[in-house]
């Protein structure tokens, strides 16, 4: 047998009735009658009791015979089963896994650490209990795997510098990041009848060697970035001035003057710092 077989068990109610009427029936006419036959109604008695199970909500008993699967109690209760049974107690409730953070590489090879969040639960007692040593350690175990995996899917982030223009990036596409993550650890916890609820990354960073190193990179890049921007608004406003200069016919400038104008339009607007105006009480050409 390889799969899960639900079973519902006898009324443990109404073997708890059975036993406490052998037990202390067995006693009381034993004493009364001193007739020793009643010692094998004390002895079934006994025998009855190592039955008896108690399943709480969202919990599990898998019975065995004789190392041969029954099948698995999964509706709460109480209840009477076979004392030559073996139960064996698996939880299906939600389970929080937090992984330790890992020291990979990702996509470009920049070393990164990074650690996961996964809530699960066993979906199959059959595949938890018997295709797998340890459910639990192979849960940790294969989420490693597949966040290692993960890492070298993706780059860290994108570097247009570089010329690495990627869609998808584990800083920023978070949602597209936990679905293949989610799917990855869902491929490989099948085996042992685990269901994926949630995974997502819990922890990303770049390594300590390059952290320095890589924010200054980042900074760089935005004031790259910022500067082009400013760059590119500043010839917008000249050319629109030159043009409106021209237009209204304020002032006629030859190619010189043209140049010097946009020299010191284009400082003003593209210094760090506020322009100090120089008043000339001269000519243009002085």
């Amino acid at each position: 047998m390889k799969e899960e077989k639900i079973i519902t068990p006898a009324n443990g109610y109404l073997m708890l009735f059975v036993f406490f009427l052998l037990f202390v029936g067995s006693i009381a006419a034993l004493i009364v009658t001193e007739n020793f036959n009643f010692v094998i109604a004390t002895f079934l008695a006994v025998f009855i009791a190592p039955g008896f199970v108690m399943v709480q909500p969202n919990n599990s008993r898998v019975l065995l015979l004789f190392g041969k699967y029954v099948g698995t109690i999964k509706k709460n209760g109480f209840y009477w089963t076979n004392p030559l049974y073996f139960k064996k107690k698996i939880s299906l409730r939600a389970s929080n896994f937090d992984s330790e953070r890992l020291k990979v590489n990702d996509k470009l090879g920049n070393p990164i650490m990074i650690s996961t969040i996964l809530v699960w639960r066993v979906q199959d007692t059959y595949k938890a209990a018997f295709d797998v040593d340890n459910y639990e350690n192979f849960v940790r175990v294969q989420t490693d795997a597949a966040v290692r995996k993960l890492a070298s899917m993706y780059p860290y982030d994108n570097f247009a510098d570089e010329g690495h223009t990627e869609d998808i990036t584990l800083r920023s596409s978070v949602n597209e990041v936990s679905e293949t993550l989610e799917k990855e650890i869902d491929e490989r916890l099948s085996i042992a009848g685990i269901e994926v609820l949630e995974a997502r990354i819990g922890y990303l960073a770049y390594a300590q060697e390059i952290a320095n190193a890589m924010l200054k990179r980042q900074q760089a890049t935005a004031i790259v970035a910022a500067r082009h921007k400013i760059v590119e608004g500043a010839v917008s406003m000249v050319e629109m001035a030159l043009g409106e200069l021209g237009k209204k016919e304020i002032v006629d400038f030859d190619e010189e003057r043209k140049a010097a104008m946009v020299s010191n339009l284009m400082v003003i607007l593209c210094g760090d710092k506020d322009a100090s105006p120089v008043l000339n009480t001269g000519t243009l050409n002085h």
